[in-house]
C-alpha cells in the first residue's frame, strides 16, 4: 500500500500505573515522564489522573506497522516503569483501586475539567483505545461517521474489559463506558448532513461557552480536531497487544468498506441514535456473550453472529488493506471470551482482586519481545 494518508492507522492506549507490591494504583506520572523523556519522547502524555500514562503510535501506514509500534511503545513503557520500581497493566478500569485515593495532575486543562464538572471529572477513572484512521475528505469523513454508528457496538463488545468497580463486580462487561456516559457530549453522536452541519454545531457550542474547541467534544467517534482522521473512542484499553490489533484492523476495515461503497454510488443505510444506543447498553452488559439487535431483522440475534457478519461486510477490503491475518485474531475473541471474561474467571477461580490485577500485568507484557 502506498504511503499515503487514506486509511492510516494511529493507536493510543491508556495504561495503568501499578505498584507492584500493593497492586494499588499509583500518581506517579510525572516522574514515569521525565525516566522516559529519552526514550517514549512524544509518545507518552499525561492523563487527567497521574495514576494514568497514555501512549500514542507514530502514524502507521499499514496494520503490520502499528502491531510493531505498539509491541515497542508497551517495551518502552514497560521498562521505564520498571526503573521506577513500577508495573503497567491494561483494563478499562482498575479491579480495585478508588478514584478518591488519586492525585489529579497539576495541568491547567485538567483543573479546568475538574472545576467545570467536579466529581464527574475526578471519578473518572478509566483507562481507553483510541483508534484513528486516516480520511483524504472531511466531507467523506462525515458520512462515513453516520454510517459507521451502526458497527459501534459490535466493535465495542469484541473491547469490553472492566467488569470491576472499586472491589466490586459490577455485573457489565465494561463499567468504564458508565463511568464516560456521565460526561456531557459522550456517547453514540447524532448523524449530520454535511460537514458545514457539525462546523455550525461546533461553532455554536463555542458561542455559547459550551466549549472552548472541539476537543472537548467526546464521542465514540468523531473527526478528530486536529488530525485528518476519524477517532473511534468507544473501546476499553486491551490487555493483549493482538487484541488491540485486531480491533484496530477491523476498524480500519470498516472505514475502507464504507469509503469503497461511497466510491460506487452506494449508501449504507443510517440508523437513529436511540436504537444504536439499545445496542451500545447491550455491548457493554454482555459483551460478545449477549445479543444485539439487527434492526434490518427488527430481532435480536447473538452478538457473535453479527460480529461475523460484520467481518464478512468487510471482508472484500482486507487483502487491499493487508489485514486479513491480524482480523483473523478477531474469531479468537469469540471463541473465547475478551478481557472482562479473563478477569471474571480468574475472580471466579481464586477469589483475589489482587490476583486479577496480577493477570492483567501479565497479560499487558505478554509477547511484546
Amino acid at each position: 500500500m502506498s504511503k499515503n494518508k487514506l486509511f492510516t492507522i494511529g493507536i493510543e492506549e491508556e495504561f495503568q500505573i501499578i505498584d507492584p507490591e500493593t497492586r494499588e494504583l499509583k500518581s506517579h506520572i510525572q516522574q514515569l515522564l521525565d525516566e522516559g523523556k529519552t526514550i517514549l519522547k512524544e509518545h507518552a502524555k499525561a492523563e487527567m489522573h497521574q495514576s494514568v500514562v497514555e501512549i500514542g503510535s507514530s502514524i502507521c501506514y499499514n496494520i503490520h506497522e502499528a502491531k510493531e509500534e505498539v509491541k515497542r511503545l508497551r517495551r518502552s513503557l514497560r521498562d521505564v516503569a520498571a526503573r521506577q520500581g513500577l508495573v503497567i497493566g491494561a483494563s478499562g478500569t482498575h479491579p480495585f483501586s478508588k478514584w478518591e485515593d488519586q492525585e489529579i495532575t497539576n495541568r491547567d486543562r485538567y483543573q479546568a475539567v475538574v472545576e467545570e464538572m467536579q466529581q464527574v471529572a475526578r471519578a473518572n477513572l478509566i483507562f481507553g483505545l483510541h483508534v484513528h484512521i486516516g480520511i483524504d475528505d472531511k466531507e467523506r469523513a462525515i458520512h462515513i461517521m453516520n454510517a459507521a454508528r451502526y458497527f459501534l457496538p459490535h466493535i465495542f463488545a469484541l473491547s469490553t474489559n472492566s467488569p470491576f468497580w472499586k472491589g466490586r463486580n459490577t455485573g457489565f462487561k465494561s463499567y468504564r463506558s458508565k463511568i464516560f456516559d456521565r460526561f456531557p457530549r459522550t456517547g453514540i453522536p447524532d448523524h449530520f448532513n454535511s460537514h458545514s452541519e457539525y462546523l455550525l454545531y461546533v461553532d455554536l457550542l463555542v458561542k455559547t461557552k459550551c466549549i472552548e474547541d472541539p476537543s472537548k467534544i467526546w464521542w465514540d467517534i468523531r473527526p478528530h480536531p486536529k488530525f485528518p482522521t476519524l477517532e473511534f473512542r468507544i473501546c476499553d484499553v486491551q490487555m493483549k497487544v493482538e487484541e488491540t490489533i485486531a480491533i484496530a484492523a477491523l476498524i480500519q476495515a470498516v472505514v475502507a468498506k464504507l469509503y469503497k461503497l461511497i466510491d460506487q454510488n452506494l449508501g449504507f443505510r443510517l440508523y437513529r441514535r436511540l436504537m444504536i444506543n439499545e445496542n451500545k447498553w447491550r455491548a457493554s452488559r454482555y459483551g460478545v456473550e449477549g445479543k444485539l439487535i439487527d434492526f434490518g431483522k427488527q430481532k435480536e440475534v447473538p452478538t457473535r453472529e453479527l460480529v461475523g457478519e460484520l467481518l464478512e461486510f468487510v471482508d472484500d477490503v482486507l487483502d487491499e488493506l493487508d489485514s486479513r491475518e491480524e482480523i483473523k485474531y478477531v474469531y479468537n475473541i469469540l471463541d473465547n471470551g475478551t478481557g472482562a471474561k479473563r478477569q471474571l474467571r480468574i475472580f471466579e477461580e481464586t477469589q483475589s482482586l489482587k490476583k486479577v490485577v496480577d493477570h492483567i500485568i501479565e497479560q499487558t507484557n505478554l509477547n511484546l519481545d
